[in-house]
């Protein structure tokens, strides 16, 4: 007996939410978007990006949409370098860290800010951290509403930082 192997379909990604983790393929032949998770790549040291070409195996999904499985770049390239949005955010988290503390050492905020500041970036960036993992692993997710309710309390340089 002969197990007929399934063909590889090829696409574009059309739309990809890097911070997210997700995205969806315009397939070569035609037809519905196809969407893919981070998870489904082969190698995930390379970012996906949009306009990439990929080849995948055609799934579906418990709701009964198409969904790209084993997905691998047509061409190799190399692991594109860090984004300079990641670098702004990381030197905006720093910059205002940095000034808060200055202003806790001259005495103009009390040391209660800097500590508030501190406790709700810390929090936040585990918050998104255990989300961020959790999407990677298809689990339950935290709510975005919590997520920005955290964010929105002082949390915002530890939502920068993590979003990386």
């Amino acid at each position: 007996m002969r197990i007929q192997k399934m063909p590889r379909h090829q696409g574009k990604i059309t739309s990809w939410k890097d911070d997210q983790g997700f995205g969806f393929i315009a397939p070569n032949g035609g037809g519905p978007a196809v969407f893919v998770y981070i998870k489904s790549f082969a190698v995930q040291e390379i970012r996906p990006a949009g306009n990439d070409i990929v080849t995948y195996d055609l799934t579906i999904n418990q709701k009964g949409q198409p969904r790209a499985d084993n997905v691998a770049f047509v061409r190799d390239r190399a692991p594109r370098q860090a984004r300079p949005a990641v670098a702004r955010s990381l030197a905006a988290a720093a910059g205002f860290s940095g000034l808060i503390a200055l202003l806790v050492f001259t005495g103009a905020l009390p040391l209660l800010v800097f500590g508030v500041y501190l406790g709700a970036s810390v929090t936040t960036f585990i918050a998104y951290a255990v989300d961020q993992s959790a999407s990677r692993k298809n689990q339950w997710r935290t709510k975005e509403s919590t997520l920005h309710v955290l964010a929105l309390i002082g949390g915002w340089p530890g939502a920068l930082v993590a979003n990386k």
